[in-house]
């Protein structure tokens, strides 16, 4: 090898291929049903399909314009209205993104600096911290205390210093499946009055949340909204992750920032994708239906589990379950992971990857994104282990 190569010097060296890329690959290789990564495995809607259909023959195949077109983010605006009786510009206040994980990566790289912090709670969707690293900031970890993963404001208030550029939330929560309360919006709204504080509000599982529970967004609290990022992702919601189309809110002064950035990612997203959500989400009933149709796969696979060894807080939102190990077995998250995908073919994610520190809590996350099929034959597996 040169010595041009040897001294190449890496941007994140303790960061290796996503974890969900390694348990999705594992599951291929050995055959094993997969609920590690969290896309669905049941049919995008024929409505859609044709509707995207539709918009190919029609033409639209060349580039968008670069904030997304107009009609989409228009009918965007009208669905927040509908949801939260709150207003968004469209020209103006939203952005159409290529998936979550874009706007999230471009949010970051506007307002991170070298020496920056950022709050962010573990365990943490996996691409956080590399995104601050990257852009010369630091994660100031805050974590969330198992089985109920709450957050203490006290610590998150003792956390902010000079240095805080930024804090970023996640509700529901991935991967425990927790939602913040109005409450705890109410609390982290008082901490970061009289701020300069950036509020990240990651809500791609804002439609799938559980028993009558309300989805809590930073748009409905006026002292988060005049601060806030809010990103969602149509591929969680509408069943399809493939599309990699999503987009982000915020007030004028701070979407100015986040476009000079998206720009030199991505430039513009998928056109006839966005010509038939702009038709799809037109239509309430296509997201409101979602929290009723996830429910019955959780409660599905939690009735099916009640035989297992392993313990279980019920998912409170997204289309994830935690399972504890703790009386099975003493090994890692993530060698325990890997056995029950090579032994018992059922593959899952160890949350030890979501720490910074890779905590090991012993528990693995199991996607319920899945037909019922699917969700039975893995119940009837996971029930047999450390029996």
């Amino acid at each position: 090898m040169s010595s041009f190569i040897n001294n190449l010097s890496s941007k994140l060296p303790t960061i290796s291929t996503s974890i969900f890329a390694v348990m999705s690959q594992m599951a291929k290789d050995h055959n094993a049903i997969n609920l590690s990564q969290g896309f669905p495995n049941f049919p995008v809607s024929k409505q859609m399909i044709e509707l995207v259909s539709k918009a190919m023959r029609q033409g639209y195949n060349q580039y968008s314009p670069m904030q997304g077109i107009i009609e989409l983010r228009e009918a965007i605006a009208e669905k927040v209205s509908i949801l939260y009786g709150i207003n968004y510009n469209p020209e103006t206040e939203i952005t159409i993104t290529a998936g979550a994980t874009e706007a999230i990566y471009g949010i970051i790289s506007a307002f991170v600096n070298q020496g920056d912090e950022v709050i962010i709670f573990a365990p943490a969707y996996d691409s956080y911290d590399p995104t601050i690293q990257i852009n010369g900031g630091k994660s100031i970890e805050i974590e969330l205390k198992a089985p109920n993963f709450k957050v203490d404001w006290q610590e998150v208030k003792n956390a902010i210093n000079y240095k805080t550029k930024m804090i970023i939330i996640n509700t529901p929560h991935n991967p425990t499946g927790t939602i913040l309360s109005k409450k705890d919006m109410q609390s982290l709204e008082a901490l970061v009055q009289d701020t300069n504080i950036i509020i990240l509000s990651d809500e791609v599982y804002e439609h799938i949340i559980f028993d009558d529970q309300k989805h809590q967004s930073a748009v409905l609290y006026k002292g988060l909204a005049e601060r806030s990022f809010v990103v969602a992702s149509f591929g969680k919601t509408f069943h399809a992750t493939g599309w990699k189309t999503g987009y982000c809110m915020a007030p004028k002064e701070l979407m100015h920032e986040f476009r000079k950035i998206h720009q030199f990612i991505v430039f513009s997203t998928n056109h006839p994708v966005q010509k038939a959500l702009s038709t799809y989400i037109k239509n309430p009933e296509n997201y409101l239906s979602l929290p009723s149709f996830f429910q019955k796969k959780r409660d599905l696979f939690l009735e099916a589990l009640k035989g297992s060894k392993f313990s279980v807080v019920p998912s409170k939102g997204t289309y994830f379950q935690l399972l504890g190990y703790e009386s099975i077995s003493e090994e890692n998250d993530l060698d325990f992971a890997i056995r029950l995908t090579k032994e018992w073919k059922i593959a899952s994610i160890p949350i030890s990857v979501f720490y910074l520190n890779n905590m090991d809590i012993k528990v693995l996350r199991f996607c319920f994104s899945k037909n019922d099929e699917t969700l039975l034959k893995a119940a009837e597996i996971i029930n047999r282990i450390g029996k």
